[in-house]
């Protein structure tokens, strides 16, 4: 999958300019709400589990009328979230294939025919035609990947585009949306950003959208489209440290 990082460097990032970064707010937010993170993340993947189920659950509470299986993946994310929050406070958080595969071991533990690794076989994704990458490139297409979404010069469409790119690579036999996710928030967190928390209700026109970029060679779209999205997802953000800072 070729980025070409050139042409993502020339869409208009002039409204992203509201965003001021501030890496200590950034975490502080993240952390405040990654409970519904976690439960939005959750709900994307089809897990029946509402948001004080999982708000219970996630204290400790066990909740009863669902599958095992649904609450070890609200489990299994939960951990991913804190993994991911141990990596940044800790400055260890890297764009790179040890911090892909270790969030992924956290994220699909028990769920995926193997976790914390990349896939060896082909899998199919559904409502596309697409054709995943052969196992064999995987490395050589993450490495050649990463050095692209280096080369791009704002933190949130470098972020974007690494979710992007690791969900349609499919690296992982599952959970790579969510492993994507927690990349891309990493980005976001360590350039000073609000994370990027796709809702539940936005479902059917979030995996339109990635039907529609499995289908394409061109990822401008998709990435316009989740700029504006976070744009109107954070833009009290965005705009309360705009005022602060004129103040």
């Amino acid at each position: 999958m070729k980025l070409h990082s050139q042409e993502i460097n020339q869409i208009d990032t002039s409204k992203l300019s509201i965003f001021k970064p501030n890496q200590e707010l950034a975490f502080y937010l993240a952390k405040k709400d990654k409970i519904d993170f976690v439960y939005n993340t959750s709900a994307l993947e089809g897990n029946a589990m509402t948001y004080p189920e999982v708000q219970t659950l996630l204290e400790g509470v066990t909740v009863g009328g669902h599958k095992l299986s649904d609450e070890q993946q609200v489990l299994n994310q939960n951990k991913s979230v804190d993994y991911l929050f141990e990596l940044i406070e800790s400055k260890s958080f890297k764009l790179d294939i040890d911090t892909f595969i270790s969030l992924h071991a956290f994220v699909a533990k028990e769920e995926a025919l193997k976790w914390g690794a990349f896939r060896e076989s082909a899998v199919n994704i559904g409502g596309t035609d697409y054709e995943v990458p052969h196992a064999d490139t995987l490395e050589t297409l993450f490495n050649d990947g990463i050095k692209e979404i280096k080369e791009i010069n704002h933190p949130i469409t470098r972020a974007i585009t690494m979710f992007l790119f690791g969900a349609k690579c499919q690296f992982f036999y599952d959970g790579n949306k969510r492993t994507s996710r927690l990349m891309m928030n990493g980005i976001l967190i360590e350039g000073g950003y609000p994370i990027l928390n796709i809702k539940a209700k936005d479902k059917l026109e979030f995996n339109s959208m990635m039907v529609k970029f499995y289908d394409s060679d061109d990822i401008i779209p998709s990435i316009e489209y989740l700029m504006e999205y976070y744009i109107k997802q954070n833009m009290k953000f965005g705009e309360s440290v705009r005022n602060s800072v004129s103040v």
